[in-house]
Order: C-alpha cells, then structure tokens, then sequence
C-alpha cells in the first residue's frame, strides 16, 4: 500500500531522491500516476506554501519543494499514456517581468509553483519588451500569458500589453494575468486584463479557472 503521507512529508523536506524513489514505488503498487501526484505529492506543496505565507518557510524552501516534486513527477510521467500525460498538463503559459522591471523573484516562484501545477511555463525573464511577449506567446501557441510588475511606473505596459493584444487582434487568443506588489485587482480590471492574484498560489487557481472558463 502506498503511503501519499511519506510522499507528502518528502516534498516538505524538499528530498528529491525520495520522491523518485516514492514515485517508483508507487508505480510497482499499480497508483495510478495522477492519484500519486495529487495525493501524494501536491498536498506537499500546499504545506510548503502556507509556511511560506505565515512566514515559517522560506524562499529556499520553497524551491527545494519544487525541485523535489518536479522530480517525482517526472518519474511518475514517464509511466502515462499520452493521452494521460496530456490530461496532466494543465495549460501552457509564458511569463516575463514587464519591460522597464528588472525584478524577477515573484516571477520566479510563480514559473516554480506552476510547473508543479502541472502548467507547461516558458520564462521570458525580466524587463521584457510588449512586443517580444506576445511574438513568444504566439511562437508557444501559449494559452496565458502572465507578466508581474514591482515597480509602480512599470506597470502601464501591462496596460499597452493588452493593447497591442487587442491591436493585433489576439485579445481573445490569450489569457492575461498580470501580479506584483504593486498591482491590485483593480487595476487589473480597469486595463481588462482576464485575471489577477495577490500572490503565487492563489496565481494557480487562477490560471486554472481561466482555462476551465475557455474550454
């Protein structure tokens, strides 16, 4: 019988040769992979996030969670059909710190935490132009695009993002998302972006909301 609690417990440790060897086990007692990943591995990560929250986890922490279940979960995919693996991933998406921001950590956690969501992330990195953004969303065949902001004048592009979305005539081939410290659910909804979260985790159900919504 497998016990998701050891591979909960491996994730929180952040020991990515456990979950491989968790994951393994798994498999030889005939779990099905998903039940492994969100029985097993993902209540890990809720953990990992709210002692991160409540501040009794760091940074650190938290990506070594990440590592670790990614680490898991690759063995575990190994094991799907493709029809599987398909209904594994949850969407695909690029991120990018807007143009002008030079400030990536938030952007970082959310490519971490989305990757474990089962999110394919393609990371543009930091201070990334308007244009470049929507020329790889449209070479990813992405379906959201989601871009932070920590600086308070940074923050019009996200506006012009949309904009120039609109412009092309791809509003409706993308989901927007946009976060940073600065941003407010407001401000998402005065530019029209499609979506808005106060942080990383709460990013994820977004996400996932909006691609239910679109199917």
């Amino acid at each position: 019988m497998t016990d998701f609690k050891e591979m909960t417990d491996a994730v929180v440790r952040g020991d990515a040769a456990a979950c491989e060897n968790l994951a393994r086990k798994a498999l030889e007692a005939h779990v099905e992979p998903q039940s492994a990943i969100q029985e097993g591995f993902a209540p890990g990560m809720e953990i990992v996030g709210r002692g991160f929250e409540d501040g009794t986890l760091f940074l650190p922490d938290m990506m070594l969670a990440a590592e670790a279940m990614k680490a898991g979960i690759a063995v575990l995919e190994e094991a799907m059909t493709a029809d599987q693996a398909a209904a594994n991933r949850a969407g695909k998406m690029v991120v990018a710190t807007i143009q002008g921001d030079v400030h990536e950590i938030g952007k970082n956690i959310v490519r971490i935490l989305m990757s474990t969501a089962g999110f394919e992330v393609v990371d543009l990195g930091k201070d990334v132009k308007v244009p470049t953004i929507i020329d790889e969303a449209e070479d990813e065949m992405a379906d959201i695009i989601a871009v932070s902001a920590l600086m308070t004048t940074t923050m019009m592009y996200m506006k012009e993002l949309i904009e120039e979305l609109s412009d092309a005539g791809l509003r409706d081939r993308f989901k927007v998302m946009v976060g940073g410290a600065p941003v407010t659910e407001t401000w998402a909804k005065e530019i029209g972006a499609d979506g808005y979260a106060k942080d990383a985790f709460a990013a994820i159900q977004v996400a996932k909301d909006l691609l239910g919504a679109q199917a």
